[in-house]
Protein backbone atom coordinates (compact mmCIF):
# COMPACT_ATOMS: atom_id res chain seq x y z
CA UNK A 1 0.00 0.00 0.00
CA UNK A 2 2.78 2.45 1.00
CA UNK A 3 2.85 6.12 3.09
CA UNK A 4 0.42 7.09 0.19
CA UNK A 5 -1.75 5.07 0.50
CA UNK A 6 -1.88 5.10 4.46
CA UNK A 7 -2.07 9.03 4.23
CA UNK A 8 -5.13 8.41 2.00
CA UNK A 9 -7.01 5.93 4.22
CA UNK A 10 -6.49 8.56 7.26
CA UNK A 11 -7.68 11.34 5.51
CA UNK A 12 -11.19 9.48 3.93
CA UNK A 13 -11.54 8.53 7.56
CA UNK A 14 -10.99 11.56 9.15
CA UNK A 15 -14.09 13.00 6.40
CA UNK A 16 -16.26 9.94 7.08
CA UNK A 17 -15.38 10.58 11.04
CA UNK A 18 -15.93 14.57 11.38
CA UNK A 19 -16.89 15.94 8.58
CA UNK A 20 -20.28 13.79 6.89
CA UNK A 21 -23.28 14.67 8.80
CA UNK A 22 -25.21 12.19 6.88
CA UNK A 23 -27.14 9.00 7.86
CA UNK A 24 -27.51 5.68 5.87
CA UNK A 25 -29.76 2.84 7.08
CA UNK A 26 -27.82 0.30 8.89
CA UNK A 27 -24.39 1.99 8.14
CA UNK A 28 -22.68 4.22 11.13
CA UNK A 29 -20.32 6.59 8.72
CA UNK A 30 -18.52 7.54 12.54
CA UNK A 31 -17.50 3.97 13.03
CA UNK A 32 -16.27 3.27 9.51
CA UNK A 33 -14.24 6.74 9.57
CA UNK A 34 -12.34 5.53 12.68
CA UNK A 35 -11.64 1.85 11.20
CA UNK A 36 -10.26 3.67 7.69
CA UNK A 37 -7.83 6.33 10.32
CA UNK A 38 -6.78 2.57 12.07
CA UNK A 39 -6.05 0.82 9.19
CA UNK A 40 -3.97 4.08 7.63
CA UNK A 41 -2.58 4.38 10.68
CA UNK A 42 -1.46 0.89 10.43
CA UNK A 43 -0.50 0.72 7.03
CA UNK A 44 1.60 3.79 7.64
CA UNK A 45 3.46 2.43 10.49
CA UNK A 46 4.53 -1.02 8.69
CA UNK A 47 5.70 1.29 5.07
CA UNK A 48 7.58 3.09 7.09
CA UNK A 49 9.15 0.19 9.11
CA UNK A 50 9.37 -1.68 6.10
CA UNK A 51 11.09 1.37 4.37
CA UNK A 52 14.16 1.35 6.83
CA UNK A 53 14.43 -1.98 6.91
CA UNK A 54 15.28 -1.97 3.22
CA UNK A 55 17.42 0.49 3.16
CA UNK A 56 20.09 -0.86 6.21
CA UNK A 57 20.91 -3.69 3.79
CA UNK A 58 24.64 -4.31 2.86
CA UNK A 59 26.09 -5.88 -0.78
CA UNK A 60 29.30 -7.55 -0.60
CA UNK A 61 31.08 -8.92 -3.59
CA UNK A 62 32.45 -12.49 -3.60
CA UNK A 63 35.68 -12.73 -5.41
CA UNK A 64 37.52 -16.14 -5.76
CA UNK A 65 41.04 -15.50 -6.17
CA UNK A 66 43.34 -18.49 -6.64
CA UNK A 67 47.48 -17.40 -5.80
CA UNK A 68 48.21 -20.81 -7.34
CA UNK A 69 47.81 -20.99 -11.11
CA UNK A 70 45.79 -24.81 -11.55
CA UNK A 71 48.30 -27.45 -12.89
CA UNK A 72 47.83 -28.14 -16.74
CA UNK A 73 45.42 -31.32 -17.91
CA UNK A 74 47.32 -34.37 -17.99
CA UNK A 75 47.67 -36.26 -21.35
Amino acid sequence: MGIGGGIALIVIGAILSFAVKDAVDGVNLVMIGYICMGAGLLALILSIALNTQRTNTTHREVVERRDVPPAPPQV
